[in-house]
Formats: structure tokens, sequence, C-alpha cells
């Protein structure tokens, strides 16, 4: 089959594990980007990208690439665009647009541009249009325009892949899937060692951590696909990748899944189950000031609360019983924590090895590793304890060098003097200039892209029952919930 270019997105500082997941895929020409991996491959790669990828939101297909300074040549560069090779007169569509350019304003007149060019074609060649659709289009295009770069993408994927399909029971302010298994990527965890989850919630990580040890695909329990209503999708591809189970593995460990509220561990226990998942887990209501050594060596990756649903003094409580408990209970095992204040990880009252940059939502918010030990420093390293693997060495140099660049990019906007550099007070200054600017000008020159987790908020539901993946019967779904039939029935 014929190779073309594919974009895999994803959220900040998952880009590089999203990497080596289409490494895996046996993807060429990967490059890595900001929130994005680029890379080329054939339809099947298409089409297991967005069954497998654990760490990807949305897998475009660039059609066209081109140059324009305005909405207007937008539609110029888009009006002869054989439209019908993708869409026809009976299907629906939707355009969406993500802007970064000082040439253009105006996000959603870009994206009135681009449907009017299609509209038009249709009118003159055709005498009708196909219709536009907001919540359900049956063809989803993607206009990205960094200056005056602009391309136009086919998105394979519809709904966000972070909606698995198996959450059919929530709780306030679930953490993403695709961030719950980037964090788990990023600790390397290999599935030889027990899991625990202190705050499990609606049972996101754990669910993820376990079919990640079982290497059971995210896309199994999907609905739908857009690539499916595209004119050359192939059934039969699609049905072989997704009765192929050969990846799959057992797991000769467990995974612990607590939380003190009780209806959140009901909803843990349901999602477990969609995911056929629910023998690898035990969730247990338990407060955290109650943890206990685990009697097998564990890996703890956990997203407490931060405080949004907590007074201040309730929180810091927590956190220093966290803290408390991971000395004392949680010897010769590492810890995994992310949260969105400094406050909070201070008063756990341990010194991380590792710090990582990621988004939860809207939240910036660091992921920190914690090696517990028993004793001095100095004893654990002379028997081969290591704080920091060549990996996080490597992720740790990176990081300085973007903080070094970023520190270049202020000097030149200083003297010559050796005033030592305050970056948040340079930024203030950059943003006192851009107020004058605007205000001189009355023109605002900031990116209007709007982060892909915010833009499937709307998305998230209470039930999501009708996300099971049907079964296939001769080519055709049965229209029976997944979980009742097919592979899903099957002892996992």
């Amino acid at each position: 089959m014929q190779e073309f270019e594919i974009i895999a997105k994803t959220f900040h500082g998952l880009e590089e594990v999203l990497a080596q997941e289409i490494t895996e895929l046996g993807a060429n020409n990967i490059e890595i980007g900001h929130r994005m991996v680029r890379f080329s491959g054939d339809k099947e790669v298409l089409y297991r990208a967005n069954f497998c990828l654990r760490t990807a939101v949305r897998i475009l297909k660039p059609i066209k690439r081109f140059e324009a300074h305005n909405p207007d040549e937008v539609y110029a560069a888009l009006a002869d665009f054989p439209w019908e090779s993708i869409l026809s007169l009976e299907q629906t569509f939707a355009v969406n647009s993500v802007i970064n350019s000082s040439e253009f304003n105006h996000t959603k007149f870009v994206a009135y541009k681009v449907k009017d060019a299609i509209v038009d074609y249709f009118r003159e060649k055709y005498g009708k249009r196909p219709n536009i659709s907001v919540t359900n289009p049956q063809i989803r295009l993607d206009i990205h325009i960094t200056g005056t770069d602009c391309t136009l993408c086919l998105d394979s994927s519809g709904e966000s892949l972070h909606i698995r399909g198996y959450r059919s029971a929530t709780v306030e302010a679930p953490i993403n899937e695709v961030l719950a298994a980037g964090m788990i990527k990023l600790s390397g965890w290999k599935a030889d060692t027990d899991f625990i989850d202190p705050f499990c919630g609606s049972g996101t990580i754990a669910i993820e951590a376990a079919l990640i040890a079982r290497n059971i695909y995210p896309g199994l329990f999907r609905a739908h696909y857009a690539f499916e209503n595209w004119p050359d999708f192939d059934k039969d591809l699609l049905q072989r990748i997704y009765d192929d189970d050969s990846a799959e593995r057992s797991f000769d460990h467990h995974i612990y899944a607590y939380d003190i509220n009780i209806p959140a561990l009901k909803a843990a226990e349901e999602n477990a189950h969609n995911a056929g998942v629910a023998e690898l887990i035990t969730f247990k209501q338990q407060d955290i000031r109650a943890f206990t050594q685990p009697a097998n060596k564990s890996i703890m990756i956990t997203n407490p609360p931060y405080g949004e649903r907590l007074h201040e003094g309730d929180t810091l409580g927590l956190y220093n019983a966290l803290g408390e408990r991971l000395k004392k209970q949680f010897k010769g095992n590492e810890a995994w924590i992310i949260c969105s204040r400094k406050e909070l990880f201070d008063n756990l009252g341990l010194r991380p090895s590792v710090k990582i940059e990621l988004n939860n939502g809207s939240l910036p918010c660091e992921l920190r590793r914690y090696q517990l030990f028993d004793g001095k420093l100095e004893n654990f390293r002379d028997k081969g304890g290591l704080l920091k693997s060549e990996e996080d060495y490597r992720r740790n140099a990176k990081k300085r060098r973007s903080q070094e660049a970023r520190a270049d990019f202020f000097r030149t906007f200083r003297d010559e003097s050796n005033e030592p550099i305050d970056e948040a007070e340079e930024l203030e200054s950059l943003r006192n200039v851009h107020r004058q600017f605007e205000k001189r000008f009355g023109q605002k020159y900031h990116s209007r892209e709007k982060s892909e987790d915010s833009r499937h908020n709307d998305f998230r539901r209470s039930t999501r029952t009708d996300m099971k993946r049907s079964d296939y019967k001769s080519g055709e779904r049965s229209g029976k919930p997944f979980k009742k039939t097919g592979r899903f029935s099957k002892s996992r």
C-alpha cells in the first residue's frame, strides 16, 4: 500500500512516549514536534495508529499544504480542490481551525472560508451542496495555520481518542485516559511489579495500567472512527486489526486501587468490568492514613486531589499524610505523583528524583518521581540503588537546554550588564510592551489555539454505554453491546 504523511496529536510532555509507540507500530520518518508527532505509513498504519496508540488524542492525514496571508487566500487555495474525492453530497462535514499566526485574527472566520470553498465547489459543479453538522459530522476537516503556512487535514479519529469507551461511570473531574496512560509510560513500568493507586477515583489510572499490563489495545472499546466514513475505507482491514489478539499477554502481578469515596469505587469497579480487566484489580475503600507496606515490590502512580474540592488545610494535611506513609510504609519502592501546586509537593517532605512537566486539562502540572529507601542515601547507593536512570539524566539535560535557551532569549532584551536575569520580571516587562502595542494599534497578536483536551471536555458524559464497540457478524455489526458478546466474552 502507498505511504503518506500522518500526524498524531497529543498533550504537552507526552511527545516522546508517543513517538516510541509509533516506532513500535512500524511507522517511518518519525519526527517529534510540539504536542504532536509526524510520521509516514500506509492505510494499515493509519488504522493501527487509531486502534493501538495509548498516548495519542487524534490522528490526522494532511491532504493539502499551501501559503496564505488572509482568509480570502485560504478560500482561493481550496476553491478548486477535488472535494468529491473525500466527501459526497450525501455526507455531512465540519471544519475545525487551529491558528497560530499574526496574519489571521479570527479563528472561526478561517473555518467559515474553508466551508464556503467546499459548498461553492459542489454548487458550481453539481448544483447541490453537502450539509454541515457541528455535533456529529461524517467527515471532519482540520486546518492548521502557523504564520502563513497552512495545512489542511482529514481527521481520521472522530471523537478524541482519550474517549476509550469503557468509562460508563465517572466522578467529578476524572483524569484523562491519555494522560493516565502517558504517566504510566513515562514511569517506565514494565508490568513486572505490583501497581498501586491510593487515590483511584473512577479507576482510570488502574484500568489503563491493567490494559498496558495485558497489552490490550484501547481501540477494542471504540464504537466508531471517522475514517470509516471515508470513500476508501477498508472494512476487512479494520476487522483484521480488531480480531488480532496475538500481542496480548498474561500479567503475573496485581493492581490495587484505593479511595475513601464509596461512589467513586463503585464507578471504578463498573469501568474495570467494562474494560474486561476487573480480575486484575482489587478495589478497596481506604484512607491514605491507613496505607501499609505492600507485601510485594510495587510502583505507585497516582493523582491526589489538588485542592479544588478540599479546604486548604485539608489538602495540606492530606499531602503531609501521604508523604508520611510513603516514608514509613513504601520502602524499597517508587512513587509517581502528579500535582499542580508546588506547596503541596513541598508538604510531602520528600525529595523528588525526576520532575516532568505535564498538563492535566487546563492545569499546568508536574509528574514527580520519589524513590523510597530504608536508611541513608549513601547506603542505598552502596547497594547499587539508583535515584535516576540514564533516561532520567537525558530528560533532565533536555530540560536544562530548554531553560538555557529561554535565558538566552531574555538576554536579547537586556543591556550588556551582568545583572542576574529574573524570568518572571522579564515576562512581565514583555507583557507590558505587548499591552502598549495593543493599546496603540488596536490589534491582539497571540495564539488562539485551543487545547485538545479542553476542546473535548464537552464529550465527557456521566454514561458512555453507547460507546461499547459492537460485534461484527459476516462483515456487519450485530448491534449488541461489545461487553456481552464477541471477544469480550473470552476469559481474560
